[in-house]
């Protein structure tokens, strides 16, 4: 077990000690506590995580293609077309 010295507030300090009494402890071992408390609540989040990462599968985003080509640009733009599939499309729609 290693030594640590540590600056605080005398408020803090003054507090600590008295909250070490009401605990039948010393602020020494308090603060060793409190810090291995810490440690162990941020290895458990990082185990959550982790696991959660490997149980997750990365979604494909909403643009993917699914291996299927993206039109080009000139065929994404082509107003002809476009007016061509418009018409199309309300000459069906007509009874």
């Amino acid at each position: 077990m290693k030594n640590v010295t540590i600056t605080v507030e005398d408020d803090v300090l003054e507090w600590a000690r008295i909250e070490a009494a009401k605990r039948n402890s010393s602020v020494s071992r308090m603060l060793g506590d409190y810090m291995a408390e810490m440690r162990k609540r941020a290895d458990a989040y990082e185990h959550a995580y982790q696991s959660w990462l490997a149980s997750t599968q990365t979604p494909l985003p909403a643009w993917a293609s699914d291996g299927v080509r993206y039109p080009t640009r000139e065929e994404t733009y082509d107003r002809a077309a476009q007016r061509s599939d418009y018409a199309k499309h309300h000459a069906q729609a007509q009874p």
